[in-house]
């Protein structure tokens, strides 16, 4: 690269992170800063659980798309105005910086790990009769669908502390989901929580809140996960973090009261639902307006982003999906077209600049 070329440092290589990274590679000498050596379609993860081999495709090594820049893989622990400290004590220096750390969601470090992890919550899934699933969000109601599509023999029970499923959207789409769940045989258990250290090795037996006992031979926890901004509380954006723990970023997606560094994805205080198509819609400005920087253009010509409409489709196995729509809600195999075959996994791994189902895969 020329001498002149600015640095790009990107934290975080989720669906934002690594999309961004991809973006300005040929235009900037980009370090990507990651704990693990792959990005993961993370709402693809389900399916690869009940399908493993599914999973060839939804994880991918950062390497593989990004062929001109740098990988770090550890994790970010502090930034200044010009550089950034690794765990390992690496100091990387930066022009521009791109915080995209997302949630919290330990995962190991290489896609070899990732790959045998899907393999043992498969082996987990088929040898058990029962299933207990807790939390009704998007990732509890699509396992639960996943579940009781690939195995429909399998006694699932799913329970949520809410009142009805899915909160992040309408309850017309709660509503027709919960139905379509208990049509599949699926036992919905409501405003009730798990204490999961209740269960003992030699029962199986899992109490809720409501006294209620569940038989089951395997548990997955799907409940909502924190914010990976803890570390930023130490840092010169310590201020720039709202009561929630999310970077305040401008209708430019930059960090308020920053001229060079930008925030992406579930990290942001945008006021919209956090869904991984906004994040790359993030990513995808937020690559536009570093360039604008770089190309010393001036700030009045950078992008803005306006917060995405309230739309969401959840998948319920491999031929149907929910999906709510600025003006009606939809259920069934229209809105599974969208969605179930695939999960845009072909979509995202070619945006990435990758084949939509790779030789190997």
């Amino acid at each position: 690269m020329e001498g002149n070329t600015r640095r790009v440092v990107v934290i975080g290589g989720g669906v934002a992170g690594s999309l961004v990274a991809k973006s300005l590679q040929f235009t900037a000498h980009v370090t990507l800063i990651d704990p693990k050596e792959y990005f993961e379609i993370t709402w693809a993860s389900l399916r690869a659980m009940v399908e493993p081999y599914f999973g060839e495709r939804t994880v991918i090594n950062h390497k593989d798309y990004l062929v001109n820049g740098r990988v770090v893989t550890s994790a970010a622990i502090n930034i200044t105005d010009t550089e950034v400290l690794t765990a390992e004590g690496i100091l990387i220096v930066y022009d521009y910086l791109v915080i995209a750390t997302g949630h919290m969601d330990p995962s190991p470090k290489t896609r070899t790990e990732r790959l045998n992890e899907y393999q043992a919550e498969n082996q987990k899934i088929k040898s058990a009769q029962s299933i207990l699933i807790v939390g009704g969000g998007p990732t509890g109601v699509e396992l639960a669908g996943e579940i009781a599509v690939d195995f429909p023999d399998k006694k699932v029970t799913l329970v949520h502390k809410g009142s009805r499923l899915l909160e992040f959207i309408g309850p017309k789409a709660a509503d027709k989901t919960l139905d379509w769940l208990k049509s599949k045989k699926i036992d919905v258990k409501l405003e009730q929580s798990v204490n999961l250290n209740s269960n003992s090795d030699e029962s199986n037996i899992y109490q809720t809140s409501a006294g209620e006992n569940i038989k089951a031979d395997c548990h997955f926890l799907c409940t909502g996960k924190p914010l990976g901004s803890a570390w930023l509380k130490d840092t010169i954006l310590k201020n720039s973090l709202d009561n929630h723990g999310r970077l305040m970023v401008d209708e430019n997606l930059r960090v308020k009261g920053q001229r060079n560094i930008f925030a992406i994805g579930d990290i942001t205080d945008i006021p919209e639902t956090k869904q991984g198509y906004l994040a790359q819609k993030h990513a995808l400005v937020a690559a536009k307006n570093v360039k604008i920087l770089m190309d010393g253009d001036r700030v009045s010509k950078m992008a803005t982003y306006r917060p995405g409409s309230a739309m969401a489709i959840v998948s319920l196995g491999r031929r149907d999906a929910v999906s709510q729509l600025p003006f009606t809600t939809i259920i069934g195999c229209i809105p599974g077209l969208i969605k179930s075959r695939d999960l845009f996994v072909g979509k995202v791994r070619k945006q990435l600049g990758l084949e939509a189902h790779p030789v190997h895969a």
